[in-house]
Parts: structure tokens; sequence; C-alpha cells
């Protein structure tokens, strides 16, 4: 069975510039403005869980993030890794959500563009790491949800993990569709070659704005957070 697998991405300020990280006095924002942008490290890892598992069963790895235009090449970097199709949820409507109103954002995304078999993300970001956003999509899409894991597999219809606890592992067998929450222990990202990067930019990328979506408007962006 070819599986359709979404994978949720933040692009984060590059460490080297967090000491120009401030807060807007008005929103009480994060003001990232002129920080370069990166590809949160465990959103590789939850990249190269999907393109496993599609490498294996056959299917489709498509990227979904919620950030302003100016990310745009960190999308085409997962392209580039082999994804093989991004939405870019782009709007100021959508400025200044917390992790409620982002799960709300991506749920609606994903659910347009849908069904997926999976959905996979980092445990959390690199920057807020609240660890939140994986569990409420699970949640806004009425899926069975497991975060933690540092294992994973796939065998008719069902997914093999285990995850972290804090007295050591579980191990579940959960049947699809689901959200998946991993670590960094799950795998080791491959590396993206010059001719990946190429090629990233050829493949389907598209931006959605708030009227492309779904969405009750009290429930996206600061106003809904």
């Amino acid at each position: 069975m070819a599986l359709n697998i979404a994978v949720c991405v933040k692009p984060v300020p590059d460490s080297k510039f967090y000491d120009k990280i401030n807060i807007d006095p008005v929103t009480k924002t994060w003001n990232r403005s002129g920080i370069p942008m990166v590809v949160g490290d465990l959103d590789k890892h939850a990249l190269e869980a999907a393109m496993t598992l599609r490498d294996k069963f056959q299917g489709k790895v498509t990227v979904f993030t919620m950030a302003p235009d100016y990310v745009r090449d960190n999308l085409v970097e997962t392209l580039g890794m082999g994804a093989d199709a991004a939405y870019l949820i782009s709007d100021r409507a959508f400025a200044g959500a917390d992790t409620l109103a982002t799960s709300y954002t991506l749920a609606a995304a994903i659910t347009k563009t849908g069904p997926y078999d999976i959905i996979i993300t980092g445990n959390e970001s690199d920057d807020g790491s609240t660890g939140q956003v994986s569990a409420q999509l699970g949640e806004w899409l009425g899926m069975p949800h497991v975060m933690n894991i540092i294992s994973l597999g796939y065998h008719d219809g069902v997914v093999e993990l285990s995850a972290l606890t804090e007295n050591g592992t579980v191990d579940y067998e959960v049947v699809i569709p689901a959200v998946l929450g991993v670590t960094r222990k799950v795998n080791k990202p491959r590396l993206t070659s010059v001719t990946g990067m190429l090629k990233g930019r050829t493949k389907p990328l598209t931006i959605f704005r708030v009227s492309d979506l779904p969405v009750d408007l009290k429930y996206i962006g600061l106003h809904g957070s």
C-alpha cells in the first residue's frame, strides 16, 4: 500500500543569531526580522522518517509550514532533501499564533489537501520547544497521536513504534491515519546534494493565503491565540 505522508516543519532562527531576537513591545511576540532562518533539526528527522517509509512502501511526502513568505527557500531545501511537494501557509492574518492557533491552521491545510495516512512532526521546535503542536494536530484532525518516538516501522495499515517515557520505553501499534512526533533518536537525516537542491527547485511549492483555507477567523493568528 502506497503511503500519503504529510510532514510539518518549522523554519526557526539560525542559532548563531539568537542574540538578535527581541520581543515586540506592542504585540509581545517574537521579532525575528532580518535573522536567517533554517529548517529545524528535529524537523529533518521527521522528514527523514517520512521519506524512509515512502522509499520502502512507495507513495508521496508533502511538507507543510506556517510562516512568512521569506521562508520559501527553507521549503525548497526540504524538497531538495527528497520531499515531493510543499505548502507554505502565509498570511498576515496568521501572524502571532500560539501553538493552538498554529496547529488549527496546519490542520486546515492538511484537511484541504489530504487525506493523509500519516502526519509526522518533530517532537518540538528548536526555538519555542513547547512540544504541543503534534498532539494538538492529532486532536484537531481526530486522529490517534503519539510523541517521543525513537523507532518507527509500518506493516499492513499499522504503525509500529517505540516511544520514550519517564521510566523507559513503551511499544505501540497504531492504526493509521495517525499523527506522530519523533525524536532525534529515530534516524539520521540524509545529506542534501547539489543535484537534490536543483531538483527541489522544480518540485511543486504552493502558497496558501487565509482565503484559500477553510478556517474560522476566530481561531487563527494573534486573535485566536
